[in-house]
């Protein structure tokens, strides 16, 4: 046997500096025998390569993280990481990743790139920030921010006079779920969510992929209540990973889930199945929502969804009969076709009449706690009470909308929008209609990038900021209320490479030259972080060493005698009927839309999740694109066949506008997909020569486009409108 010594170890360990992943085939011997050897640090901390921020301990040597494991401390993870939180090393060690601070002096979208100091970057951002303030006033620049560091960046911008702060994650996302659970029960379902899975007994999941989006405890607990047997119902085109568990796959005609909650509705207030004595309790206007539900019968729904009604009363009666331990989800995702507030709504009214808010197996009530964000600063600026809101059409946004600031950074209207702070977020990708996006981009006076890698919107920037990755920083906290309230903290594992810098100290740096130091007062992230930490009775030596500290719940994670909800609705009750919308001169009970459906030989682009992918984050990443470089179309086979389409062969897509799409994408044959569809993995499609793993690899759904629908609820962007044509190549 050949002896390890420490030379040997340092060898293998600066493998990873190459770009090879060590991880999958380092003994666990091996790491045990370094660690022995005092060769091998351990550093907790918390991944970024989804939301969901699964706490991980980065095993490192000779300066290099050669591991990531799961920190059994963390709840969100319990110990496990999934295959994009296992690929850390191949975002960590990308060569393609943006190396300086670099300034455009070509046009936007054909860059001429001048690497650029710090100092100089910083310089000309804030020179160009303080000419728009005096021109047009603080409320011209806005902050587009997906990722935990973008906190810092929100702060900057407050601290500068703006609140136009926003996400792709709710206009685009999850802000219609919101609503809709927030009109009906004053609170929203969570982030991650508040599902009690592991003790349900009924689950019934709309359009949601659960497994392939990797959420990974909630794909846990979804297990853990099947193995106890739950019974679950699965809604969706397409026979996912999680359908083919169910015991029903209801292969429903795309847009009209909504016939489908109504009908169900209907049939639980009609043969009164629901829990009476809760709705007694805790709900007002069940009078009135049974009779608004009258006109739509199981029949009428079976005309709609093309589900039989005999099948959409089976499921109606289960469903009640394990009341209130149920779970009825629309997921994550809920910017569909336009009522999807509405549509969440009639999810949220499902949960209520059968009980399942606060109660065992179905949404439990989440621990409170709370750490202070930034104790001893100064106030922000008062914004201006005269100045119109960019979403004042949208009664119920609970958050600023990305359209709404690219509306008015085209029209001007309804006040100046002339400089974006982009951070983590691919903009050209992540709003629907990039003609529209790219229009308002060519009327800024500046584009700041954010990133970490040289994405699609880079190309369109004016000043490009390289932010060092996830294991090579400090980040704020992250907060999860579940049934403990958790605190996990991000800090380096190794030096950041390069001339990349983490985002608490880009803003700082950026802060001193605009006069807003005294926003900033920490030396360093630690500092930061102590700070909140002894403000919010946390020790922080602790959590450095474990890097995640949870505390009981005051109160118990579901309603008893002594531990009752409160919900902060104007009656103080769970509204089956909405006077809040009546109100707004919006339905107080949601109706039916029938949305338009493909005709003339186009069919519906469907798109989701893998789980080896986040959006376009992952795609350039060698140890997740080795296994899946590109995307793939779905095609049911029938419909393949009647296109003489052979399995395997690269196609390109046309919408309704004749717009086809620039790239290629590779059939799949399928019988796991409704004929009048075809289905993609979304985040693929970039046009980025520097992503040179990712770059022309498959189409964006985004892309084609052709269309998109406006909540009038909160402003959502539903993209489901999306029909394509199949084009042969050659």
């Amino acid at each position: 046997m050949t002896k390890c010594t420490r030379r040997s170890f340092l060898k293998i360990s600066g493998v990873a500096t190459a770009g090879v992943s060590v991880a999958a085939t380092m003994p666990e011997q091996f790491l045990s025998w370094a660690e022995s050897q005092e060769e091998l640090k351990q550093v907790p901390t918390f991944c970024e390569l989804c939301f969901w921020n699964c706490g991980l301990i980065a095993k490192v040597a000779n300066g290099k993280v050669i591991k990531v494991d799961g920190n059994p401390l963390s709840e969100r993870g319990r110990g496990r990481l999934c295959g994009r939180g296992n690929a850390a090393l191949g975002s960590l060690y990308d060569p393609d990743r943006l190396k300086h601070p670099m300034i455009n002096s070509g046009k936007r979208g054909e860059p001429k790139w001048k690497k650029a100091s710090w100092d100089e970057a910083l310089g000309l951002i804030a020179r160009k920030l303080e000419t728009i303030k005096e021109k047009h006033g603080p409320e011209a620049v806005a902050l587009f921010s997906h990722g935990t560091g973008g906190a810092f960046w929100k702060h900057l911008l407050k601290a500068y006079g703006s609140s136009n702060y926003t996400a792709p994650s709710f206009a685009q996302c999850r802000g219609p779920r919101d609503v809709g659970f927030t009109l009906t029960f004053g609170a929203e379902v969570g982030s991650p969510e508040f599902y009690d899975f592991s003790e349900s007994r009924y689950i019934v999941l709309l359009g949601s992929h659960l497994g392939e989006n990797a959420h990974n405890s909630q794909v846990q607990d979804i297990i853990k209540g099947l193995d106890k047997g739950a019974k679950l119902c699965v809604v969706d085109p397409r026979l996912s990973n999680i359908a083919a568990k169910a015991d029903h796959w209801l292969a429903i005609r795309p847009a009209t889930d909504l016939a489908l909650l109504l009908a169900w509705i209907r049939i639980i207030v009609t043969e009164e199945l629901y829990d009476a004595d809760y709705l007694k309790a805790y709900a007002t206007g069940l009078p009135e929502l049974k009779a608004a539900v009258q006109e739509y019968t199981p029949e009428w729904a079976e005309k709609e969804t093309e589900i039989p009604a005999e099948t959409i009363v089976r499921v109606a009666f289960e469903l009640a009969s394990r009341k209130p331990n149920v779970i009825i989800s629309g997921g994550r995702f809920s910017a569909w076709y336009g009522d999807d507030a509405q549509r969440s709504r009639a999810i949220a009214l499902l949960n209520a009449l059968l009980g399942a808010w606060g109660r065992p197996g179905g949404i439990y009530l989440p621990a409170g706690g709370g750490v202070p964000e930034y104790p001893g600063l100064p106030e922000y600026p008062e914004h201006r009470e005269d100045l119109p809101k960019l979403d004042a059409a949208y009664p119920f946004a609970a958050a600023q909308t990305t359209t709404s600031i690219r509306n008015a950074a085209i029209s001007g209207q309804p006040h100046a929008m002339k400089g974006w702070l982009v951070y983590g977020c691919n903009l050209i990708k992540t709003m629907p209609d990039r003609t529209e996006t790219i229009k308002a981009i060519r009327n800024l006076d500046l584009l700041v990038a954010i990133d970490i890698l040289p994405a699609d919107i880079i190309q369109w920037a004016d000043v490009v900021l390289p932010e060092c990755t996830y294991l090579e920083r400090h980040d704020t906290l992250s907060l999860g209320k579940f049934k403990q309230f958790e605190v996990s903290l991000r800090q380096p594992a190794v030096e950041p490479m390069w001339e990349s810098k983490p985002s608490w100290w880009i803003t700082r740096e950026l802060a001193k030259k605009m006069g807003l130091d005294a926003y900033f007062p920490w030396k360093d992230g630690e500092e930061y972080l102590r700070t909140r930490c002894e403000a919010g009775g946390i020790d922080f030596t602790e959590l450095k060493q474990k890097g995640v500290i949870s505390s009981a719940a005051k109160s118990a994670p579901y309603i008893t005698p002594l531990n009752q909800p409160e919900f902060a609705t104007p009656s103080g009750k769970i509204e089956l009927y909405s006077n809040q919308l009546s109100e707004k001169g919006l339905d107080p009970v949601p109706k039916y839309t029938r949305h338009p459906q493909p005709t003339d030989g186009f069919l519906r682009v469907l798109y989701g999740r893998s789980p080896l992918h986040t959006f376009s984050r992952t795609t350039n990443n060698f140890m997740v694109t080795d296994l899946i470089p590109e995307n793939y179309l779905w095609v049911n086979s029938k419909t393949a066949l009647k296109l003489g389409l052979t399995n395997g062969q690269y196609v390109r897509l046309e919408n309704r506008t004749g717009f086809k799409s620039p790239g290629t994408i590779k059939v799949r044959y399928t019988q796991r997909l409704r004929e009048d569809c075809v289905y993609m993995v979304h985040g693929f499609g970039i046009h980025s020569r520097e992503m040179t793993r990712a770059n022309n690899r498959g189409i964006g759904d985004e892309e084609m486009l052709a269309g998109y629908t406006v909540d009038p609820l909160m402003g959502g962007t539903g993209m489901r409108h999306n029909f394509v044509k199949i084009v042969k190549e050659g």
